[in-house]
């Protein structure tokens, strides 16, 4: 499996893996990602800023994350609880990761979270970052399994709440 950059042209694949992860949450009750998001703008977005990489496999894609340094604004008002590097540490941040429902349980989360590392450690930055939706149980898990911490609870800008997650590089 490789990590890469997303380029315009894997567009396509991503969003067929982002309908995946959308039909799981809602066959799940989960109601994440079930309002249009992320949409094709949302994501070339993310390619543009050269922050969306793929996971490949014999050329195919079976997964997708942002792997982000920039930080993230929501992160800046944390609830019932605080983050291991306090406020205005630097951290990379994950979002929107997904893995194709036919490449379930085959390593991809970790394989993005060994980039995000490697991103982290080239950036200088102390942490990892993640938010997840409260029903979202697996993600929970799988955060903890990889050593993440809970640190509290995040707002997005939509009003949504999230339980915010870091792991110390």
């Amino acid at each position: 499996m490789v990590i890469r950059e997303t380029k315009k042209e894997d567009l396509k694949q991503v969003m067929e893996i982002i309908r995946m992860a959308q039909k799981l949450f809602k066959e799940s009750g989960i109601n994440q990602w079930q309002d249009g998001y992320p949409n094709k703008e949302v994501l070339l977005g993310d390619i543009r800023k050269r922050q969306s990489y793929v996971a490949e496999e014999e050329g195919r894609l079976i997964g997708t994350a942002v792997l982000s340094p920039e930080g993230e604004s929501t992160y800046e008002k944390i609830e019932k609880g605080e983050w291991l590097t306090g406020p205005d540490a630097d951290y990379v941040v994950i979002h929107r990761i997904a893995t194709h429902s036919d490449y379930k349980r085959r390593g991809t989360a970790g394989s993005f979270l060994k980039k995000a590392e490697d991103l982290g450690r080239e950036h200088g930055a102390g942490s990892i970052r993640i938010d997840t939706h409260p029903d979202n149980r697996i993600m929970q898990n799988w955060l903890k399994k990889n050593g993440f911490s809970y640190c509290g609870w995040i707002w997005l800008v939509t009003g949504d709440l999230r339980y915010a997650y870091e792991k110390l590089l």
